[in-house]
């Protein structure tokens, strides 16, 4: 119950308001998309200013796109070492060193090294993560633009009610 009222609070009513004040299904759409996109990137900590600085150019709706980007937060943990992994796959990097120990070592005695090796490991994943938005975000789209439709569909069916 609890789970539903979060939901319903901090994410379709927020939508909501938005098809209130006159933003496009389409619009809409495509503004969560990208911040779902945005938001599963592997660069930790950039999501938020990345989703602004896309907000203008692609006419996103700045709301829905953090919105979207946002919610994707534990998604973004969960993925970050998946796109790690296909990155070095991808690329034929050396593998991580997982190991608390290792990483220790490697950063103490060989600290230009392993910078450049985690910077490699960074960009690799980004390319990953470039890809797979590429795909993605067309896809989520496609897949939201029905529902945000049905809930105009719903609004103009509701009677106003002035608070």
């Amino acid at each position: 119950m609890e789970q539903s009222n979060f939901f319903r609070r901090r994410i379709i009513e927020p939508l909501l308001q938005l098809l209130r004040i006159g933003a496009t299904p389409h619009q809409l759409a495509w503004s969560i998309a990208i911040g779902i996109v945005i938001g599963i990137n592997p660069l930790l900590g950039s999501t938020t200013l990345v989703a602004l600085a896309l907000t203008p150019v692609f006419r996103l709706n700045i709301v829905a796109s953090q919105l979207g980007n946002h919610v994707m937060y534990p998604l973004e943990l969960l993925l970050f070492p998946v796109f790690i992994r296909l990155g070095i796959a991808l690329f034929h990097t050396p593998g991580l060193p997982l190991e608390r120990k290792a990483l220790i070592h490697a950063v103490k005695f060989h600290p230009w090294d392993t910078t450049k090796l985690l910077w490699s490991w960074e960009w690799h994943a980004l390319v990953v993560w470039a890809i797979a938005a590429i795909i993605l975000a067309p896809l989520l789209q496609r897949a939201l633009r029905p529902a945000l439709e049905h809930m105009l569909n719903r609004l103009h069916h509701e009677p106003i009610v002035e608070k």
